[in-house]
């Protein structure tokens, strides 16, 4: 391996940016390429779909065999709101491989009591991501109903590129929400990536089931990066 390309691939990891090593097995000469770089070719679909994926394997292309070790950051996925929702998600998430954390600033909600295993923040979302900031490789879930709290985590979010962004109420609601949003500068194409109302249309009803809905959502939108899907409206 070069060691330049290997600390170029270490710098990506540390900004939390996808990258891989691309290494011609005939040869043995790699190459660093970062999620986003145009690959043309077979090639270049191969890269695409491991970035995808996230697995690291061989592949054959232009008649030549190739490794691709791809470098992905965890994923995580933030919740606005310590509610009852949110005390069903966690645990999933977890166990999904989403790491999750809580904003909360009602302290009468984020509590350790209530939220035994999960990071918990009881401040306003705007002075948590000062210093836990928010990119691609990053879920959010705003689950308040109180616009003083999620709409500048829905913001950030949407000017983060992160691969999910969903907002709990109705479609009114987010009517509303759309009208604020643009009001705060948010373009119109931005707040198309909302998913309004949140999860997917499995008929949710109880907080346990709307968790499930809101977990299967970001994980489809994981595994979709890159694909061009419109978000949709389609549960609480």
């Amino acid at each position: 391996m070069d060691p330049l390309h290997l600390k170029k691939l270490n710098a990506e990891r540390r900004a939390r940016r996808a990258a891989m090593l691309v290494t011609d097995l005939g040869d043995g000469r790699d190459r660093l390429v970062r999620e986003g770089d145009v690959v043309a070719g077979e090639l270049g679909t191969a890269v695409a779909e491991a970035f995808r994926i996230g697995t690291s394997r061989v592949i054959e292309a232009e008649g030549r065999s190739f490794f691709l070790n791809v470098h992905l950051p965890q994923p995580r996925l933030v919740v606005i709101g310590a509610v009852h929702i949110s005390q069903a998600l966690a645990p999933m998430a977890e166990v999904a491989g989403f790491p999750l954390e809580i904003i909360d600033p009602r302290t009468a909600f984020a509590t350790p009591e209530r939220f035994p295993d999960a990071p918990l923040f009881a401040e306003w979302p705007e002075d948590v991501l000062k210093t836990r900031p928010l990119d691609s490789y990053t879920a959010l879930a705003a689950l308040t109903h109180d616009p003083k709290i999620d709409d500048f985590a829905l913001k950030a979010a949407l000017e983060a590129g992160c691969f999910y962004v969903g907002a709990l109420g109705s479609r009114k609601t987010h009517a509303r929400r759309v009208e604020r949003l643009m009001a705060a500068g948010a373009s119109a194409e931005e707040i198309g990536r909302i998913h309004a109302p949140i999860g997917l249309d499995i008929g949710a009803a109880s907080p346990a089931e709307i968790a499930v809905a809101v977990l299967a959502q970001v994980i489809r939108a994981f595994r979709s990066r890159g694909e061009a899907r419109q978000p949709k409206g389609e549960a609480a």
